[in-house]
């Protein structure tokens, strides 16, 4: 967790000068040719499902029950201009399916964000979305409403009206002159709507070639504003939600059903979207590597080591860890070799002035963005290397959860202080004032480490053992009987240097009182 704000100050000051260097700078031919990077739209396209056009279909196909089946809105589709955070945390809490870019427009280029060229750089682009004609919409948050439509699947009449609708839908499109973007069909030569699946895969070259899930993330995919998702199960695969006859666009939200999401695109999103490109309504698979689009490797990684650390927090008997808070955001930075647990966006603050005298004229955007974990993945190549990372940080965050800011506030100010003090990029002393509640965190989140990546690589590495507040104390209890579970209930707000840690686990298993002296006197 050391320097973190330092690293956030410099991945700040490199993001305003680099157009990548939050997630995506190293140059790298797309996996399977895709394209990362922003959006390139092309001319407006006649969306076949506002009311207007979907009336028309029905006249082509129905002349004689037109004047009797009268399609009404179900639908809205529209914009928002969330003006900071807060508001975008609100839309995100509606459960709303937010993308960044129009819906009715030709792609002539696919990315993984868009940015309006009308909003200011650093400001939050239009937000574009579905809702039910019933919606109520935020007052104070600017919107605007830009086409009724008409999606027979929201219409409870439609079952019952003797219409195919997915003929009405297939005549809308041709005529709207989208009728390239419909998949040729089997008998009749008519497509019909079926519910995409598929598979996200991810191979850790470290553990073998068989392919694991990329587990819990969104597929989200959408043909104008038709909109279907789902989540990866745990072998990484998905099955939408509504069916389709026609070609869609096909993206990963990085935003995970255990509540954490990575990264933000660049621009403020709470997760990372990484485009799949065009494909058919069957479904679209893929299998992600260390040789894939860096980026898409990166938040897959991070995401199956946040998922497996989430799911280490429960003991076999019943113990458990606290897992890191709710609504946890991460950011992957690929010009930075270090990583923190900021939990910024949880509260987590120091003096303004310290603040300041570090970050200058990027305390605002610190402000703005608020992060949680922050991933320095510039040394980062392979699966493991990225995956003990996260350990170590998503340790932190649970003993975060257990402690709160008042503990984690000082905490951080040491850090800060520190480094303006001596330029050191050290964890300090033990002699420094302050420095108690550095060496219990540093124990415990190395400590959780070390036993991690031992269990999933059995690779006899041992994690942060040279630092002066020697974790290898509690890897040593843990090997005997006093486990990471039992350590972590004695993490409670009070125990802010190693020999309140020593005094707490005597009180909680006074069994093992010898063998608890007997580990920290090793390493006085």
């Amino acid at each position: 967790m050391k320097r973190f704000f330092l690293f956030l100050c410099a991945a700040l000051f490199l993001g305003a000068c680099t157009a990548g260097t939050l997630e995506g700078e190293r140059p790298a031919p797309p996996a399977s040719g895709l394209e990362h990077g922003m959006i390139v739209l092309g001319e407006q396209l006649e969306d076949p499902y506002s009311v207007e056009n979907v009336s028309k279909a029905l006249q082509s196909l129905y002349p004689s029950r037109a004047e009797r089946v009268i399609p009404e809105a179900t639908d809205l589709y529209v914009r928002f201009l969330p003006s900071g955070r807060e508001q975008m945390d609100r839309l995100q809490a509606l459960g709303l399916t937010l993308l960044d870019h129009p819906m009715d427009y030709r792609i002539l280029r696919e990315g993984d964000y868009y940015q309006d060229p009308s909003v200011p750089e650093g400001s939050i682009t239009w937000q574009y979305s579905v809702v039910s004609k019933e919606f109520s919409f935020p007052e104070d948050i600017r919107c605007e409403v830009l086409d009724e439509c008409y999606l027979a699947e929201h219409d409870p009449a439609s079952k019952a009206d003797g219409i195919d609708w997915a003929a009405v839908e297939r005549e809308a499109y041709r005529l709207t002159g989208n009728a390239a973007m419909l998949r040729a069909g089997t008998k009749d030569g008519e497509s019909t709507p079926v519910y995409a699946e598929g598979d996200v895969l991810l191979i850790d070259h470290n553990l073998g070639e068989k392919p694991v899930g990329v587990r819990g993330v969104l597929v989200c995919c959408n043909s104008f504003v038709k909109i279907a998702k789902g989540y990866t199960d745990v072998a990484g695969h998905y099955r939408l939600n509504r069916a389709f006859a026609t070609e869609m666009r096909y993206r990963i939200v990085f935003k995970n059903e255990k509540g954490f999401a990575t990264g933000f695109n660049l621009i403020l999103l709470p997760a990372s979207v990484s485009t799949l490109g065009t494909a058919g309504p069957e479904g679209v698979s893929v299998t992600i590597d260390e040789k894939s689009e860096r980026s898409l490797f990166c938040r897959s990684v991070i995401n199956n080591a946040c998922c497996d650390y989430f799911d280490s927090c429960k003991g076999d008997g019943g113990e458990e860890i606290s897992t890191p808070p709710d609504n946890l955001r991460i950011w992957c930075f690929q010009s930075l070799n270090v990583s923190g647990a900021v939990m910024m966006q949880h509260g987590c603050m120091i003096d303004q002035t310290l603040i300041g005298e570090w970050l200058g004229k990027f305390t605002s955007l610190v402000k703005m963005f608020l992060p949680d974990l922050v991933i320095g993945l510039k040394d980062c190549n392979s699966c493991k290397g990225i995956y003990s990372l996260v350990l170590h940080e998503c340790a932190h965050a649970s003993h975060y959860s257990k402690v709160g800011n008042d503990f984690w506030d000082p905490l951080a100010e040491f850090m800060v202080k520190s480094f303006i003090a001596s330029g050191s990029m050290s964890y300090g002393s033990a002699q420094d004032e302050g420095s108690g509640p550095v060496a219990v965190a540093e124990m415990w989140a190395y400590s959780v480490q070390s036993a991690l990546m031992e269990r999933r690589y059995a690779d006899g590495m041992s994690y942060g053992y040279n630092e002066w507040f020697h974790p290898q104390i509690l890897s040593w209890l843990d090997e005997r009987g006093i486990t990471r579970f039992k350590v972590f209930k004695a993490l409670d707000a009070e125990v802010t240097d190693r020999e309140t840690l020593r005094q707490r686990l005597i009180y909680y298993y006074p069994e093992y009182k010898s063998m608890i002296n007997q580990a920290f006197s090793r390493y006085e």
